[in-house]
Order: structure tokens, then C-alpha cells, then sequence
């Protein structure tokens, strides 16, 4: 069948389309920064369409000519996530309607009745409605915490559980959750494709065992063979107090951490397995909670994580233009840039800057790093903890510790965009060039685009730390390319 997915750059989209492509069906990918998929192993397979889910002209152009669109596209990192989530949700229900689609598949959450839901759980549920209430014929998986290398919710349970050998609780990790592997749910949406149009309903999808939030943290300690945890449940803490905690221990920052712990405060139990009737259970059946945890820490062992939540790009995380000129858009930008030769041939010297970051460090200043992605964390923002991917290897659209890989000439050129809080854009370029007559040239360009009378003091307070930390950078990257293997 032709697929158009929305989403695609994310979490759940970048592990569907190899799945899809898999399974036979020709796949349209709609993606509001196209580049983050050149890396991707499939991307020569696939048709890409460049827009924004907010136009309605772009959804149009997306949905042209296809029979199934997946809709995995969440702003989970805004405040007013559910304004931006209905408002998208309504524009592709009426452009699928008007393309006259055999069926729209989104993934939400479940939502237990009776109970007051989060902002998190209401908004999914919203967004499904909307789908099942239009035209075209609809299928809403819903899902509670999904397990799966990479995964926020994930990321979150084994950050909390490795680093805290004593926790104190709130009361409500107590309360019961249904989780469901990565794997699963990828085998329920791409069988979804191929349900009769006469199906238009929602189903919950979930795994064999019902635990508690408790239980999934004793259960990862005892697959990862951590000593015992001493969990200590209290009634004072809200989720809003968790999530502050959770912004420090865990990679998830405060934007994502705080809806999803609010979402915690409800039991989220399949209220049945009617999907089942439908879709069979997966060949060998769904996957075990701690068989989930242990194919998770496999691959994150392995290296071998396809996609993680920091890969998406916050709604409205700033893009091109890049300002390379003193004078841009009217106003004023600021630059610091530092060249040095290297005896070291281009190659070398560019596997020590794709390397750069996560446990790898910045090589200059370690503290001052540190300080500033502590600062960054308690403010709200990405810090360093995000870490990379992949040790040595970067692909457009990564997150780097507080950055993100904006675009990369491998072997050539690198350059990121701040996601820390910052009074202004901010990026960091880094370029190798060959030299003649041997070795190479390395260049290195920090620019800052101010915001207002904040963003211009910003600049100047930090410009007298700029020859130790940036200096510092130069020299212990072009000696560290120097240094016998």
C-alpha cells in the first residue's frame, strides 16, 4: 500500500518505516526538517516531502496519492501542547478526508475511564477522537509506557533506578501499569495498514504483565543485576516535585518529564485485548517486561540504538537561516572564531570532532562545562546529560549533549544548534580542511544571535571565559588528532 507517516524523525517513526518498507508498502515520509533523514539506511527507498503539520497546503501536498497515513507527531515540549496538537490534529482529519484516504493509524495513550486524566493522556485521547470522528476510517492504538532502547520513558526508568540506590517515592508508584515493548508496538501499527476500512475504533495495546511503576523499577534492578533498591513511597510529593527530580537525575529535561509524570498519577491497564480480533498476538507472543528491559540494555550495550527520544527537535527549536555575517536580519550578531594548524592529517583530525561530546567531552574545561549544564538542567533546559547516540558516529538531526547536529559534510564540516536556554540562537561550527603540502586546517566558529538587551549582556559576560574555553578546544583537539594511536 502507498503510507505517507508523519513523524517520521521521531522515536516510534524512524523504527515503522523499515518496518513498513519490510512488509512491501511504498512509503512517503513528511518531515519538517527533511535533512535528519539523509543518514537514515533507508532513506534512498523512500519519497520525502518537506512541510509543517500546522499548513494545511503541506498536508495536502503529503497526503496526495496515498491510501494509509500514519500520525505519530506529539508537542510534548511546548506548554500549550494541546492547542498545537488539536489544531494539527483537525487540518490532516480534513485533508485525509478531502484526499479521500483508506485509513488513518495514530498512536495515543490509555486512557482509563472514570479517572481524571493528565494534560499528556487528555490530549492523546483528544487527538484520536478528532481522527475517529472524521471520514476516513481510523485505527487509535493506545499505549501505556512503552519499553524500548532509547525510549523517554525508558530513559527515565533506567536513569532513576541505576543512579538512586535510595529513593523516596510518591505514593502513586503504586498505581498499575500495562507496559508494551517497543517491538509490539511497531507490529501493531504496521499491521494496521491492511485492516478493512470497516474498522474505524480504538484499541489499547499492552503488554502480558500489569505492574506498578514500583514493580518496573524492582524489575529493571533484577534484569540490569543491580543490588537491591530501597524504594521509600511518601504522600507529599506531587508529580510536578518528581518531575523536577527526574529534570536532574535523568537525561529527559523538565518539558517532557513533567507531563509524563503527571500521566503517572492514573492506572493505564488495557481495558480489554479486543485488538485481538483483528491483529494476532506477534509470532512467540507479546514480550515479557523483563525480556523487554533486557533486548533495551542489549542494544544500548551494542551500540546499536536506531532512534532515541531526544531525536526529534522541539516545535519550535529555531532552524536556518544561520547568521555568518556582523550585520543579519537587521540586527546584530556575534561571533568568535579560532584556526589552527594541524600536523595531523583531515581524516584523523575529523574523527576526534565527530567523536566530540557525551562521554567523549569537549576537550577544554570540563568544570566549566559541567557548571553550565547543571545551570542549564535547573532552568529547564536539554544540559548535558542527553549525551549521544553513538560514540563516534553523528548523524544530522542528533541530539549532542545540549546540542543539535544541524547539519554535517562528513569529513568536512560539522555544525550545531544550541538547545540550551539561551537569551538568543546560538551555534557551533567546526570545519577541516586539507592543507597543502601535508596535514590539515582546523576552524572553529562560535556565533550568537542576541534576543533583546538580555541577549547582548549574555554575550558580553561570557566573552571573557571565551579564550579558555574556546582556545582550550582549538589546542586539545588538534593535539588530541596528533597524539600517536
Amino acid at each position: 500500500m502507498r503510507c505517507v507517516v508523519f513523524g517520521a524523525t521521531g522515536y516510534i517513526g524512524g523504527r515503522l518505516v523499515p518496518e513498513l518498507l519490510a512488509a512491501g508498502h511504498e512509503v512517503r515520509l513528511f518531515a519538517r526538517d527533511p535533512g535528519k533523514l539523509d543518514d537514515a539506511p533507508w532513506r534512498d527507498r523512500v519519497e520525502v516531502v518537506q512541510g509543517d503539520v500546522t499548513r494545511a497546503e503541506d498536508v495536502r501536498a503529503a497526503v496526495a496519492d496515498q491510501e494509509v497515513l500514519y500520525y505519530l507527531v506529539h508537542s510534548l515540549t511546548r506548554h500549550d501542547f494541546a492547542d498545537i496538537d488539536r489544531d494539527a490534529a483537525r487540518i490532516v482529519a480534513a485533508e485525509a478526508d478531502r484526499a479521500e484516504l483508506a485509513r488513518i493509524v495514530y498512536l495515543g495513550g490509555i486512557t482509563p475511564a472514570g479517572q481524571n486524566l493528565s494534560r499528556h493522556l487528555a490530549s492523546r485521547a483528544e487527538v484520536g477522537q478528532i481522527f475517529l470522528d472524521c471520514a476516513t476510517p481510523a485505527v487509535v492504538l493506545r499505549a501505556a509506557v512503552i519499553i524500548g532502547s532509547g525510549s523517554a520513558s525508558f530513559e527515565m526508568l533506567r536513569y532513576l533506578t541505576e543512579r538512586l540506590p535510595v529513593m523516596v517515592t510518591p505514593r502513586w508508584v503504586r498505581n498499575r501499569i500495562q507496559p508494551i515493548a517497543v517491538r509490539d508496538v511497531i507490529y501493531y501499527l504496521t499491521a494496521a495498514a491492511e485492516l478493512p476500512r470497516t474498522v474505524n475504533d480504538a484499541f489499547d495495546i499492552g503488554g502480558p504483565d500489569v505492574l506498578t511503576y514500583l514493580g518496573m523499577m524492582r524489575g529493571y534492578s533484577e534484569v540490569a543485576e543491580l543490588p537491591h533498591r530501597l524504594i521509600m513511597p511518601v504522600p507529599v510529593l506531587t508529580p510536578w516535585l518528581s518531575a523536577q527530580w527526574v529534570n536532574l537525575v535523568t537525561p529527559v529535561p523538565r518539558s517532557i518529564a513533567v507531563p509524563l509524570m503527571e500521566s503517572l498519577v492514573n492506572d493505564v491497564v488495557c481495558a480489554d485485548h479486543r485488538i485481538a480480533q483483528w491483529i494476532p498476538d506477534p509470532p512467540g507472543g507479546l514480550t515479557p517486561y523483563p525480556r523487554a528491559v533486557s533486548l533495551a540494555l542489549e542494544r544500548i550495550r551494542t551500540l546499536d540504538v536506531l532512534t532515541r527520544w531526544s531525536d526529534a527537535s522541539p516545535s519550535d527549536a529555531p532552524s536556518n537561516p544561520l547568521p555568518t555575517d556582523p550585520e543579519w536580519s537587521g540586527g546584530s550578531a556575534y561571533s568568535d572564531v579560532r584556526e589552527q594548524d594541524s600536523t595531523a592529517d583531515p581524516a584523523t583530525l575529523w574523527s576526534v570532532l565527530e567523536s566530540i561530546g557525551g562521554v567523549n567531552g569537549w576537550y577544554s574545561f570540563p568544570l566549566a562545562w559541567a557548571l553550565r549544564g547543571w545551570i542549564d538542567r535547573l532552568v529547564g533546559g536539554a544540559g548535558l546529560r542527553r549525551g549521544r547516540r553513538h560514540p563516534n558516529l553523528l548523524r544530522e538531526g542528533d541530539a549532542l549533549d545540549w546540542w543539535r547536529v544541524e547539519s554535517l559534510e562528513r569529513g568536512h564540516r560539522l555544525l550545531l544548534r544550541a538547545e540550551m536556554r539561551v537569551p538568543g540562537r546560538a551555534w557551533l561550527e567546526l570545519t577541516v580542511t586539507p592543507r597543502v603540502g601535508g596535514g590539515s586546517h582546523y576552524r572553529q566558529r562560535a556565533l550568537f544571535e542576541p534576543h533583546g538587551l538580555a541577549g547582548h549582556l549574555y554575550w558580553h559576560a561570557i566573552a571573557p571565559f571565551h579564550a579558555v574555553i574556546f582556545g582550550g578546544m582549538v589546542r586539545n583537539i588538534t593535539g588530541a588528532a596528533e597524539k600517536p594511536e
